[in-house]
Formats: structure tokens, sequence, C-alpha cells
């Protein structure tokens, strides 16, 4: 059939209406089938571990409770103790050897993790074992051989520990060097009044046997921790001027405070706002400690925790105020720093921060579980163990704010989501980063917001764009890549920084609020006190949430690939623009992302459009329909900026 011939009105207003085209033909690089290819999981869906991400049927975990006492000579540094570790074997296999991390000895001059990184810039002997006992079938100690290997100890067994439930009891006394300020998360270190000392990774600890690799046995090099949970009780003797702020409860305050600070400490838990424990003059007064000599021992309990840590001085000055937790339970925060970090600049408002921060975690993603949370003053610049943090003494302002909430915020991740720090420092830093920018909204209205530090964007400016300079890096590495194989100059870009962004994009721009919220919330509470892989969280947030975001594992966490879209044309719909317009968009670069576009009219009205990801499984470009009488005037890809765009300059197309 003969085509009619155009009218002359059309052939009129196709022949006036500007088409803007932008020039050239859209790149090879992004392949649809890379892109939405089935995506692999690193860790199979076992018995163990669910494909819907959860614990599976046969899902077990081992435990360690701890006894332990130790004493602190400050005049030498040394800190010497014995523990008793009751170790539960759940697994279904039995055991012939039990492995424990010595991470003192990362202190040594031979330290594989001294040819690693460039702390410490002095060294100790790291531990000294006087002794490893195991308990026989008549609970009669009996010793065993251990060997040493750098930052692990394996202690070869008289007997095997039997799977699903054998129990055992091993003793250890040992003795180390506290390291100098050099020491990095761990150290002694200069005040006005007295030395400070941040007393963490201070007892051999016992590795994980999980069903994963059987014992992780990865040496401490630099990244963090893996560690299995259960029951402590330990005690510290120091000389009777020091005040000693530990993970947990104080189970003897009668003992190691005076009448008066047992009444300020009473008080401060039933106030909303800081009540002063020990305040600045009362530092230099004998009489604010129960005695004038010899040591006091103080006692705490702390349960289902993976560690504990404490610091100790003459020094402190000490505060806390009540925490408000939700259906009624309270906390308490606490916080102990020198005299001259005191002041409402500084550290006089820290309990101020840690008790915000903490209520505010609760709230929105899963209760505190700990009777009391601290923040502890030295050089540790900020360190995270359950129960305190060691945040810097010079820290004031919202560098202080930030340091608090974020170190406290990692009291959700890894410690009570016990993630794999060792190898997976993503899914505490970048977790942990991603809650610290809600709660920094929501800080006393927003006094110290937008949260832009060097963990979220480290050039102070709009994160989207600064984490399109990380993607743009050939030489930076995924996500997945191991802790401890990403170099210092990617470690806050990668595992903090585009960590969190990846779960910020998540929740506002692929899942939404609405549905990731509640999945996030469950993902915790699901895993609280476990050790999730990145395939339990990859399964979970889609089983959850009901989206398949194999594309998105793969292109943001297996690979660090660039995104860029671009708009490519713009023309009236049957050369009319009363019958709308077509935008031809296209994608550039080897990430895809669900976008926005926004359509703006000659009078001054726009119109935003959502081009989901399934757009490109089949595409590289691609013309949207919009629906519109008006004569448009431009279209911009990404109008709020949200997206990491490699280049901003193809985003808008304008109609002359």
């Amino acid at each position: 059939m003969k085509k009619p011939a155009l009218s002359l009105a059309a052939a009129a207003a196709m022949l006036l209406a500007t088409v803007a085209m932008a020039a050239g033909p859209v790149p090879a690089k992004f392949d649809p089938l890379q892109a939405f290819a089935p995506y692999s999981y690193p860790q199979p869906a076992t018995a163990y571990r669910s494909a819907s991400g959860k614990p599976g049927p046969l899902f077990w975990q081992n435990r360690a409770d701890y006894t332990i006492t130790a004493t602190l000579d400050p005049a030498t540094r040394r800190l010497g103790g014995s523990e008793v570790i009751s170790y539960t074997n759940r697994s279904p296999d039995a055991l012939d050897v039990l492995w424990l991390q010595l991470d003192q000895n990362r202190y040594r001059r031979d330290a594989r993790g001294a040819f690693t990184s460039k702390f410490p810039a002095e060294f100790t002997d790291g531990y000294k074992i006087a002794s490893v006992e195991v308990d026989d079938a008549h609970g009669r100690r009996q010793p065993v051989k251990w060997v040493v290997s750098d930052t692990r100890m394996q202690v070869q067994l008289p007997a095997t520990l039997k799977g699903n439930g054998g129990n055992l009891r091993l003793h250890i006394a040992w003795s180390y060097t506290v390291p100098g300020e050099f020491g990095g998360r761990t150290d002694v270190n200069p005040s006005k009044n007295g030395e400070i000392f941040e007393i963490a990774q201070w007892y051999p600890r016992m590795a994980v046997y999980d069903d994963l690799r059987g014992w992780d046995t990865a040496p401490y090099l630099n990244s963090e921790f893996y560690l299995e949970y259960g029951d402590f009780d330990y005690a510290v003797t120091v000389p009777w001027d020091m005040i000693v702020a530990g993970s947990g409860e104080l189970v003897n305050p009668e003992d190691v405070l005076t009448k008066t600070e047992q009444q300020r400490l009473e008080q401060a838990r039933h106030s909303d706002k800081t009540v002063m424990i020990r305040n600045a003059e009362e530092v230099t007064q004998p009489s604010s400690r129960p005695k004038q000599s010899g040591t006091l021992t103080w006692h705490f309990r702390m349960n289902n925790t993976r560690d504990v840590a404490f610091g100790a001085s003459k020094a402190f000055v000490w505060d806390a105020a009540r925490i408000n937790l939700p259906e009624g339970k309270t906390a308490l925060a606490m916080s102990v720093y020198p005299a001259e970090s005191g002041g409402q600049q500084a550290w006089g408002r820290a309990t101020e921060y840690l008790k915000a921060a903490t209520e505010y975690f609760s709230k929105q993603w899963y209760p505190y579980p700990w009777p009391v949370a601290i923040n502890e003053a030295g050089t540790a610049g900020g360190m995270e163990y359950p129960g305190i943090t060691f945040d810097h003494k010079l820290a004031k302002g919202s560098k202080l704010h930030m340091v608090i909430a974020h170190e406290i915020g990692h009291i959700w991740f890894p410690m009570i989501v016990g993630s794999n720090e060792r190898r997976d420092a993503w899914m505490d830093e970048g977790f942990n980063t991603f809650i610290d920018v809600y709660e920094d909204d929501a800080f006393n209205h927003g006094e110290y917001a937008p949260k832009r530090d060097s963990e979220y964007a480290p050039g102070g400016g709009n994160p989207a764009d600064e984490i399109a300079k990380v993607l743009a890096d050939p030489a930076a590495p995924a996500l997945l890549n191991g802790a401890d194989m990403t170099p210092e100059k990617y470690r806050h870009p990668i595992s903090y920084f585009k960590s969190a962004f990846g779960l910020v994009l998540l929740r506002e721009r692929i899942i939404g609020p609405e549905r990731f919220d509640p999945a996030f919330r469950r993902y915790i509470a699901t895993w609280a006190y476990k050790h999730p892989s990145p395939s339990d969280f990859f399964r979970f947030m889609e089983s959850d949430t009901g989206e398949d975001l194999g594309w998105f594992w793969r292109g943001w966490y297996e690979h660090n690939w660039p995104f860029d879209m671009a708009v490519r044309k713009i023309a009236p719909v049957d050369g009319q623009w009363s019958h709308g317009a077509e935008i031809t968009v296209a994608n550039l670069g080897q990430l895809v992302l669900p976008n926005t576009l926004r359509v703006s009219y000659d009078d001054g009205s726009t119109q935003d459009v959502r081009i989901p990801v399934e757009t490109w499984q089949q595409h590289r470009d691609y013309v949207v329909r919009v629906a519109g009488t008006r004569k448009v005037k431009s279209a911009t890809l990404d109008p709020a900026h949200a997206l990491p765009e490699a280049d901003r300059s193809n985003d808008t197309l304008k109609v002359e």
C-alpha cells in the first residue's frame, strides 16, 4: 500500500522542530550480557547457610567463655594474667587442635605485619606464654604442647574434642609489655596528670572455627578481628590511684569507688543530662579513691560478647548519663578523659554524643544490648571494642562527634553482626559508615550534618562525585578484595566510602527506604551474634526486599565498574511536541543503575521519568517516550547528582 503524502502542516512542523542530538555512536564498553549474566555468589548455599541468606537448618557456631585475671604494672608497662577458656565445639567435626590469636605478637620485629604496613615505629617482644594446660576427663589440669606461629598459637590436644557439643577448659598464663603510642589500637600515652593505658587485644583469644573454612587463622597484619561469642568474667588489678573503665558492667563498685562516686553513678543512671562522677579538680585529690595505697581490683562481667577491652589511668575525669532504649529499657553512657581534654567544645560533650548516637542506632536498627557504653580518650585515634571505644583525646566539636558516633556504631557492625573483619572489612566499616550518615542528620537537629568526613566524602564535596573518582581509578581494588590485600591508599575509599555509598544507593535509589529499612533491620536481628558471609548478606537482601540484585553485586562489589549514562537525542513524537517527546538515552559505562530523567518544558515546568535497570538488559541505548504537550527545552539525567556519574557533561541535552 502506498504511504499517503504528508500534509503541509505536518511537513512544516517537522521542518521547524529542531531536534537535539549528541554526536557520535554509543561506545561498546557496556555489555548487557556481562552486566546481567547469572550471578555466582562467593559462597554456596548449604544446609548451614540457606539460599535465603539466613542460617540454615543445620547452622552451628562454636562458643568461647572466658574467666580472666590480670595485673597492670604502670612502671614497667607489663600486663600479666591468666585465663580459663571454656570452649564448646558445636560443629559436627572432632577437633585435634585448637587455634588462638596472639595479637600482641604483631608488635614483634619479626612479625609478618611488620613487613606489610608502616606501624609500629618501635617494637616489643610480644607475648611470653608461661603455660598452657587443659583439664582432663577428671577435671585435672595437664600440660599440653603448643606452637606459636606469628600472631597465632596452635594447641595440640591430648584427646580429640568431640563435635556436637564437646567442651573443654583451656588454661593459659601470659604476659607482655604494653606498646607505646605507636601501638595504633592499644597503647600507653601521656597526659598532664598521668599516663593513659588503652588495653585491647590483650589476652590470647580463640580463633573462629566455622563452616566456611574450618579454622580461620588469618594472621593479624593490620586488618581487624574475627572472634567467637561467649560470656566474660574478668578482673584487673591496678595501683590504688587508677580508674579502670572496662567493657561490660562493673560488679564491685563498693570496692573501687568512693561512696560519693557510687551515689553520683546511681544519679547518672536516671539522668538525661551528663553527671560528673569524678571532676577535674578531684583527679589530683587522693580522697577521690577509696584507699590511698596498694592496689585495687576492678571486676567486670559482660555476656554474649566477642571481646572485652579497658582503659586505665589516674588522670581520668569521669562523667555519665542515661541511655534511653526501646521498650523502656536503659543503659549507661560514660566518658573518661584527661582534664585537659574537657570543656564544652571538646570532651565535655562526649557523653552527650555517645548517648545520642546509641539511642539513634537502637531506635533505627537494633537495641543496644549491654548495660554500659564507654568513650575513652587517648591516642588510638578511633578504635572500637564491645561496649567501649578509644577516641582521640585532642578531638573537638564535629570531629569528636563524628569519631564517637562512628566508633560506637561499630557495636552494630561487627560487635553484634559478627562479620569477618580480617577478610571482609567492607561489611563492618562500610555498613557502620552508612548508618553514621543518618545519625549525623539526626543529631541535635543536624548540628554537624551533613556527614562529610574522610570516610564518606574524601574531598568534602558531593559524595556521588567523589565516589565517581574511585570508580574511574583503574588501580582501585574491588570491595570483595581481601581486607589485608587492599592497599592503605584505598582502605578508606573502598572499605568505608564505597561500601557505605553502595548501601545508600540500595536504600535511596534502587530499593527504597520502605523496603530497605525493614529488611536491613531483619538482617541485623537474624545475624545478631552470628557470623554472616558476604553471600549471606547478598542473598538476604534479595530475598527480603524482593529484588534480583545480581547485577549490583557484580558491578559494585565484585568489580569496580564505572557508571556513565548520557542523553543522546531529543525529538518530538511524529514531529509534533503536542504528541510528546522521544528522548534517546544510552548506557556508556560498565555499571548499570536506575536513573531519573528530568524533562524541562518551555513553560518552566518539569517532568521526571524513572529509567529502571531492566531497560539495559537488552539495550545499549533506548528511546524513552515521554507524554506531554509542551515543547521540550532540555532533558537531564540524574538531576539530583545522586549517582556516581563518570561524565556529567553528557547528562544534559538542550533543544536549541
